[in-house]
């Protein structure tokens, strides 16, 4: 069952993302005991990338209320889930139950996933780490490595957006003496909670203010532009972020001309994306695409207006929302239909109604994505002008971040 629900579940995520990369596999090891130290920025997405991507099984940490949800909680007991009793959740059950059971994977030298700032959250920063996963690591008893995981979402809330999974160095974690109670000592716990913050830092996109994403997310183009990989955009968005701090104490006013080159090369990449252009083969392919946006169109709107009213404004739900409609609305649509059809030619159009229907969502799909982009080469070639000013707006923010490096490095002693 396992097998099928991951299955499943990458073929959502594979849906929903345009473009997903999983980078730092190597150190992940491949034996022993391993705990996952995630950060949460988009709900019961982040679980599933772990799901679907990580280079072994892996449990969750799942707070006790999701096993009460509808679909939700079948899915997380098919996921061997272990439930976390926190106190606002008013939940019967205790941490010495979770940490127990979590423990005895790990001793097994088996891997769990935890996500150490106890909720999801659209934060620019992490939020303070519970104590949790240094518990569980430090009350094994046994060697074990923590790996700090780094989810990055260019837009988290968006369809066909891009993600990438960043497993970072691992922390190895020794056995420690334990108190008279059977649990770690305190100081051991707050030290390893402390290591394993920083090396999040190193995996997550953060900023000290939202300010700074704000304007990273409006130079979408700017960064993507001309990288080969989301690992290569990620690092250069951890400059942006860096490289801002540092203008904004230093040099305002490059900061502000920096703002405003990203705004208006933004402006006018969205107008180029505007137009509309179109070939021969994707002439002959339109029709077909317009027939399947148009029956998949009421079920897709539904399922914006249904996450928007769900998700009172926390965007960190909003996929998760989508992904759960997707999955439950769309079959139901292609039911529907072919239940239809059944009654006017018989169970064999109805059989093939419904092979055809999810065909032409998928068509449609992909060729109004490579229309747009088909409109976007063209129209960059006609307009070189912005590709140049997107790279030379690049070289500016490295060339921040290497003045940034400058006194740090002439203040270090020669040998």
């Amino acid at each position: 069952m396992r097998r099928l629900v991951t299955a499943l579940c990458a073929i959502v995520l594979r849906i929903f993302f345009r473009r997903i990369e999983i980078a730092g596999q190597e150190n992940v090891p491949i034996a022993g005991g391993v705990i996952f130290a995630v950060n949460h920025p988009n709900g019961l997405v982040d679980p599933l990338f772990l799901l679907c991507y990580a280079p072994r099984p892996v449990s969750f940490l799942a707070k006790a209320p999701l096993f009460r949800y509808p679909l939700i909680g079948w899915l997380v007991r098919q996921l061997e889930t272990i439930p976390v009793y926190r106190k606002q959740d008013d939940v019967a059950g205790s941490n010495e139950e979770t940490f127990s059971r979590a423990r005895a994977i790990v001793v097994k030298s088996g891997s769990i996933a935890i996500f150490p700032e106890g909720t999801t959250h659209s934060d620019s920063k992490l939020r303070e780490l519970k104590t949790g996963a240094a518990r569980i690591a430090l009350g094994c008893g046994c060697p074990l490595k923590i790996v700090p995981t780094g989810i990055y979402y260019t837009a988290k809330q968006t369809f066909r957006s891009s993600a990438l999974m960043y497993f970072g160095a691992s922390i190895d974690v020794a056995p420690r003496p334990l108190g008279a109670n059977g649990e770690p000592e305190t100081v051991a716990v707050e030290e390893l909670t402390a290591e394993i913050e920083r090396a999040l830092n190193e995996v997550t996109l953060q900023a000290d203010t939202n300010a700074a994403l704000e304007l990273i997310a409006r130079a979408e183009k700017v960064f993507s532009g001309g990288v080969t990989t989301l690992a290569d955009e990620f690092e250069l968005r951890r400059r942006f972020v860096a490289g801002y701090s540092y203008l904004r104490e230093r040099d305002p006013l490059r900061l502000e001309k920096l703002a405003a080159e990203v705004a208006q090369i933004d402006a006018e990449v969205v107008e180029a994306q505007q137009h509309r252009l179109s070939s021969l083969w994707l002439l002959i392919l339109l029709p077909i695409a317009l027939l399947g946006a148009i029956i998949q169109w009421p079920t897709y709107r539904l399922i914006g207006m249904l996450a928007n009213r769900f998700s009172r404004g926390e965007d960190e739900v909003v996929a998760t929302i989508k992904c759960i409609g997707a999955l439950v609305l769309y079959p139901l649509t292609w039911l529907a239909i072919a239940a239809l059809v059944a009654t006017r030619a018989g169970v064999v159009a109805a059989l093939l109604t419904l092979i055809v229907l999810p065909l032409l969502g998928y068509i449609a799909l992909r060729v109004f994505e490579l229309l747009d982009d088909i409109i976007g080469r063209v129209r960059a070639t006609m307009r070189r002008d912005v590709s140049a000013r997107q790279r030379a707006l690049r070289a500016d923010i490295i060339a921040v971040a290497d003045e940034m490096a400058a006194p740090a490095v002439a203040t270090t002693p020669s040998p």
